[in-house]
């Protein structure tokens, strides 16, 4: 598993974290892309909006707009990210360490 605090260290700290969650805090500037990660579902509430382009493992892409203060659903996944918009992404992400993982199909990025 590609851990985004090791593969993108200057965009993902922790922190909160006990033995049921773990909690992220993302934040990036225009045009910067992360390295692939994966990411266990999770809940991410978007404190700004942001316009990002997210890649699979095969580099296929989808574009998705989000507004700020939205909450959204995260299947267990690994991606990348590029912010294609104007302005920095900051969002948080609550990991659940319950067993889980990609299910054939999953949508890419929040659903």
């Amino acid at each position: 598993m590609a851990e985004p605090t090791h593969t993108d260290p200057d965009k993902y700290k922790v922190v909160f974290e006990n033995e049921r969650v773990r909690v992220l805090e993302y934040l990036d500037e225009p045009g910067q892309r992360t390295s692939p990660h994966d990411h266990p579902d999770s809940v991410m509430v978007t404190l700004s909006g942001f316009d990002r382009r997210l890649y699979d493992a095969e580099e296929n892409s989808r574009d998705v707009r989000i507004e700020p203060g939205e909450v959204r659903w995260l299947s267990a996944q690994t991606h990348s990210g590029e912010n294609i918009g104007e302005t920095p992404t900051h969002v948080v992400f609550v990991e659940l360490k319950e067993p889980g993982s990609a299910t054939g199909g999953a949508a890419l990025g929040p659903t």
